[in-house]
């Protein structure tokens, strides 16, 4: 097929209306015979692909390349989602406040508070990842069908890295919507119906797509790791995680729309097997260890997500500048999102964890985290009382009262420690909380919840750490974080590994792996291992690296895990002691925001207007 590169590629019929082939770019860029023979060209093009796949950045769904958005918008361009949801910007954030992680506290645009009130209803376009897609996936057919024919050195290499793209692009959309048009050719514009009004295919076809695609790849890739490209090892990594999902949906979900979504029966050990296999590859000849190269336990856990290179990552997407303010859109904004104050806008802190979330992470020596409320309640803590014989990646993935931080107001903590306490109780008893009350000349509300009182916004009592730069600029603007993300990291395989091996009835070989983790975390080992532990130990270890929610739904537990209410926790500093009482706060998301997962939203709507505009799209049940 003959096209110009940099064309803004026609929507596709079965995303939107056929009347967007009047709205294109010019196409006076560069001809096909230069752009596939020009290994500049080719590749640069190629990188403008992997920036069209935002959905590998903590599914981000959408990009910001300009104040007007980016072309592969095509779901949608507006303000909300330019700022909300785009790579660059708020979009790395949303899984957090949908699962049973975090509060959504802030935001400068957008959130996703009817999603986490409601559920998806129909029509719904919450995280949608279908024209978006769709778009990406022509413009990946396109260079996939062209380069094929192209004489420049490793061009196999670079066709393979672009069908790691697609795939990736199909699985973003089988774990949404389960079966979709299945498009490996780039559709013509007079093509009969059939091409351009395609069916869905099954949901169990686009796995096995993926699969088959992630398997080849895996010997076409080469295995020395470049930091950005996908490799042999992300191809695998690839397989491992999207295997791990069809086998647990086809173990716990079921058939529906006459097998257009779920698996036949007896699937699950088939996809587990395929996962067991690609994690133990990884893991037994990738180049990769499990990052313990620090003393500090706490440190060496934050080192995952803050040095570059470093031995556990298996891809990453890099963000090294310049920012969106100095006409570049490589850096991401999860520094300035989530960091405690100081801060540009005087707020940070836009998610704060549960307490039920920080209860999961254990005491050093394995005993539960859950804390005696009643307890609790009774006496009086420091911080060192309350938190210090917790698991390392507690501090290493949550801040709260008393954390060190630079810059921050800490008061009666003193200097560079975060102060979130909500109150004193004056000598004689008596609660002072009011936002410019003092006593004895104590702010009656520490310097990170001012912000939130102003407000009348309720606070958990914590905040994201992981990913947080302590010297990253926080006072500029978004888009300023220079760390790179981890698309796929060691830690996750050997979890994906150990849950296969479970299901697989190989408990010692799930334990070795769920082992290694708590070691490098420095907890104490299990002596058993069963599905919940299994379970739970991801949900320690990835948190915050939009695996929970997703893992929810593939377990098909969300109904049940994620219809409930959740609870924060107040500091209230004690002037007589210089210590601190703690209450608890119930419905911490506020007596009208109770979160609820309703059933039908194991899978996303596919929308009334994507039907509309092609009828042989069938809508998933319950919309």
């Amino acid at each position: 097929m003959k096209t110009k590169i940099k064309i803004a590629i026609v929507a596709l019929c079965i995303m939107t209306s056929c009347y967007d082939v009047l709205d294109q770019s010019p196409t006076d860029r560069y001809s096909d015979a230069v752009v596939w023979n020009d290994p500049y060209l080719l590749n640069a093009h190629l990188a403008e692909l992997y920036a069209n796949t935002p959905v590998m950045i903590q599914d981000a769904i959408a990009l910001m390349t300009s104040w007007d958005g980016a072309p592969m918008n095509r779901d949608d361009n507006s303000w909300g989602t330019i700022m909300g949801f785009s790579a660059q910007m708020e979009g790395t954030v949303r899984t957090l406040e949908i699962a049973d992680e975090a509060k959504y506290n802030f935001g400068a645009q957008a959130h996703l508070l009817g999603m986490k009130r409601n559920g998806i209803q129909s029509n719904g376009r919450e995280l949608e990842w279908w024209g978006n897609s769709y778009y990406t996936i022509r413009q990946l057919n396109n260079f996939i069908d062209n380069a094929a024919n192209s004489s420049i050195e490793k061009v196999e290499e670079r066709i393979g890295e672009a069908r790691f793209l697609r795939a990736f692009c199909y699985f973003a959309m089988a774990k949404r919507y389960g079966g979709v048009p299945l498009i490996t050719e780039v559709q013509e514009l007079d093509a009969d119906s059939t091409v351009l009004f395609p069916k869905r295919n099954t949901e169990k076809e686009i796995f096995d797509f993926i699969l088959q695609e992630t398997e080849e790849i895996s010997r076409i890739l080469p295995s020395t790791t470049e930091a950005g490209r996908a490799t042999k090892w992300a191809a695998l990594a690839l397989r491992s995680r999207a295997a791990l999902y069809a086998a647990s949906v086809a173990q716990f979900g079921t058939q529906q729309l006459n097998g257009l979504l779920g698996f036949p029966g007896g699937d699950a050990a088939h996809y587990y097997q395929i996962c067991y296999d690609a994690s133990k590859e990884i893991i037994s000849q990738g180049p990769f260890q499990l990052y313990d190269q620090d003393a500090d336990k706490v440190q060496n856990f934050k080192n995952i997500f803050l040095k570059k290179g470093n031995s556990e990552a298996i891809m990453v997407k890099q963000h090294s500048g310049p920012g969106f303010n100095d006409g570049g859109t490589n850096r991401w904004s999860w520094d300035m999102v989530e960091c405690p104050r100081p801060n540009v806008w005087g707020v940070g802190n836009y998610h704060g964890p549960y307490l039920e979330m920080v209860e999961e992470f254990e005491l050093i020596d394995g005993g539960s985290g859950v804390i005696d409320k009643e307890y609790a309640k009774s006496r009086l803590w420091t911080m060192e009382e309350l938190w210090g014989d917790r698991d390392p990646r507690f501090f290493a993935s949550v801040w709260t009262n008393g954390t060190s931080w630079p810059g921050a107001v800490g008061g009666v903590l003193g200097e560079n420690r975060i102060d979130m306490h909500n109150g004193i109780i004056s000598k004689d008893g008596e609660l002072i909380d009011g936002r410019y009350d003092t006593y004895e000349g104590v702010p009656a509300v520490g310097d990170q919840l001012v912000r939130f009182k102003e407000g009348n916004t309720p606070n958990t009592g914590f905040g994201v750490m992981k990913y947080l730069d302590t010297t990253a600029n926080n006072m500029n603007w978004f888009s300023e974080s220079t760390t790179d993300y981890l698309i796929f990291r060691l830690g996750e395989i050997l979890l994906n590994y150990a849950e296969a091996a479970f299901e697989l009835d190989q408990p010692a070989e799930a334990l070795d792996a769920v082992n290694q983790i708590r070691d490098r975390a420095g907890i104490a080992r299990l002596s058993s291992i069963d599905r919940e532990k299994i379970r739970h130990e991801r949900k320690v270890e990835l948190v915050f690296e939009n695996h929970r929610y997703w893992d929810l739904r593939r377990w098909r537990t969300a109904v049940e895990t994620l219809t409930r209410t959740y609870t924060g926790l107040r500091y209230m500093y004690d002037a007589a002691s210089g210590k601190y009482r703690v209450d608890f706060i119930d419905n911490i998301d506020g007596s009208n925001e109770t979160p609820t997962f309703p059933a039908k939203n194991y899978y996303f709507p596919i929308g009334q207007g994507r039907i509309a505009a092609n009828p042989n799209l069938v809508e998933n049940p319950g919309y």
